[in-house]
């Protein structure tokens, strides 16, 4: 036996004693036998368990900070609710303002030639009574109806409508909400602004009161409610698309534009603000394709316009307007420059009429007015309103720039004339070009002499003269407000300019015109 079997049984049974003194104490079943695999499944349990935890920690974090920015927003939405109305829905508004909303039904004779007449009538002659007798009478009488709207506003059947919507009316009949219909009666109309009033024999009705639709905000709410295609009490609701538009279809005009939807039928009939007031009287509609149904596009006359006009016509059946007596058009950009004003605002007096209250004070061609009764003048369009709703005899101080300086004068306004009637020239045939007419290239315009001054008798197409509005038959009165007597006093004065302010008078009315060159 050698070393080496020595070494192993010693080594064999030092093990077998190890093993039995383990077993007589138990320490051998406390040994856990470490497996790699379950170390590893659990320290990546470890690990996803404090990522849960900490994911669970910035939940936490985040809804609370939720919680705190809805907490502003409930608050930020408070003071928005306090101020304007909270808005889930229109319905509680339409509730209350409906009643206050009328249907008009009208009938009127319009005269319409006879259509036999027309293909085989013989004319003057013995033919004449054969065709009256088998076709009747040239011209015939023909009743036609139409629909509109209108709203009371006042528990004893006043109602307001649109002059455009009973105007030459035979019949009108008027149907409330609960379906009673009562004859209208014309109480008074105001052409210049498309209002009217009518009445019917009824007491303690609903009626719906004037807002301000000064305060109306491009953007803000309204609901148009009216009688379109004869669907009675029909609700539509948009926003304020614009303010202060003019259509050119009644002599005063600062309609709101807005896309509720406003159809035939709906003229006459409140525009309402979200506190139930009325701010327009739903007047027309714009439609390029040229059909009559409703593109987004509709017009009302501002409450601030109508609500000084209804108490006249319900008192007196008329509107007695102030007048100042002067004609006036915008102050461009372009012009504002050539008169060295500082902004393009207020209305540029193009011509005064003698004797009037402007004239008498010294009003010129020229000036630009920029305050009236201390308002401002921010658009040319607003001055004839402001004259207008002024009491006659009114005193009212004007704020005027004449060569760049502010001065101020205060007038008297009188009562408006009845029809009034302003001569006007008529337009002169047009001459053909003279080999020795004066033309002005840089403007792309001729003129020559005539009995009535420089006469324009050519504009070039694409001209600066025709983009600035310049025509055939305007007779120049002045330039760069310098008189002009014949043209080549013109011609001296626009030696070399690129810019110019012209007066011209067309069909007896005076207007300016800027051009400038590039």
């Amino acid at each position: 036996m050698n070393w080496r079997s020595i070494l192993g049984i010693i080594l064999v049974g030092g093990f077998v004693y190890l093993l039995a003194k383990g077993i007589e104490s138990g320490t051998i079943g406390k040994i856990e036998i470490g497996n790699p695999i379950e170390e590893v499944k659990e320290k990546i349990s470890g690990e996803k368990a404090k990522k849960e935890e900490k994911k669970d920690e910035a939940e936490v974090e985040k809804n609370t900070q939720s919680d705190e920015k809805e907490k502003e927003k409930g608050k930020e939405g408070e003071i928005i609710s306090s101020k304007f109305g909270a808005l889930p829905s229109f319905a509680e508004i339409v509730e209350k303002v409906s009643k206050g909303v009328v249907n008009i039904s009208t009938t009127r004779v319009e005269e319409q030639q006879n259509p036999f007449w027309w293909f085989f009538g013989p004319g003057p002659g013995p033919g004449e009574e054969f065709f009256r007798r088998f076709f009747g009478e040239p011209q015939r009488r023909v009743p036609t109806r139409s629909l509109g709207s209108g709203f009371l506003v006042s528990s004893d059947g006043y109602i307001v409508t649109n002059s455009h919507v009973v105007r030459g009316a035979t019949d009108i009949n008027v149907t409330l909400w609960d379906g009673r219909t009562f004859k209208g009666k014309i109480v008074g109309i105001d052409e210049a602004t498309d209002i009217a009033i009518l009445k019917i024999d009824a007491t303690d009705l609903p009626y719906l009161k004037f807002g301000d639709s000064n305060e109306l905000r491009v953007g803000d709410w309204v609901i148009a409610i009216g009688n379109p295609f004869g669907l009675g009490h029909t609700v539509t609701v948009g926003v304020v698309s614009a303010k202060g538009r003019s259509l050119g279809i009644t002599r005063y005009e600062d309609f709101i534009q807005t896309d509720a939807a406003i159809n035939p039928g709906n003229s006459g009939g409140p525009l309402i603000n979200i506190k139930g007031e009325v701010v327009g009287i739903n007047t027309a509609i714009l439609n390029p394709s040229g059909m009559s149904v409703n593109a987004g596009i509709g017009f009302a006359i501002p409450s601030s316009l109508a609500k000084d006009i209804v108490p006249t016509l319900i008192a007196k059946g008329k509107v007695e307007r102030a007048w100042l007596g002067v004609y006036i058009q915008e102050v461009t950009p372009e012009i504002a420059k050539q008169l060295g004003l500082k902004e393009a605002k207020g209305a540029l007096v193009s011509d005064v009429i003698p004797g009037s209250p402007a004239d008498k004070v010294g009003i010129k061609r020229g000036d630009v007015i920029i305050e009236f009764d201390g308002k401002k003048v921010e658009s040319w369009r607003q001055l004839p309103i402001m004259v207008s709703l002024s009491p006659v005899n009114k005193k009212a101080k004007l704020k005027v720039v004449r060569d760049g300086k502010e001065f101020e004068v205060e007038v008297v306004l009188v009562k408006m004339p009845e029809e009034q009637q302003l001569a006007r020239q008529q337009p002169q045939e047009q001459r053909q070009i003279p080999e020795q007419g004066v033309e002005l290239k840089q403007f792309g315009i001729t003129i020559q002499d005539s009995p009535d001054g420089p006469k324009v008798v050519s504009v070039e197409p694409g001209s600066p003269a025709q983009m600035a509005g310049i025509m055939p038959g305007d007779i120049i009165v002045e330039v760069n407000r310098k008189q002009v007597k014949n043209s080549s006093e013109i011609a001296n004065i626009l030696k070399d300019q690129k810019s110019a302010l012209f007066l011209i008078n067309r069909e007896g009315r005076t207007i300016f015109v800027a051009i400038r060159v590039g």
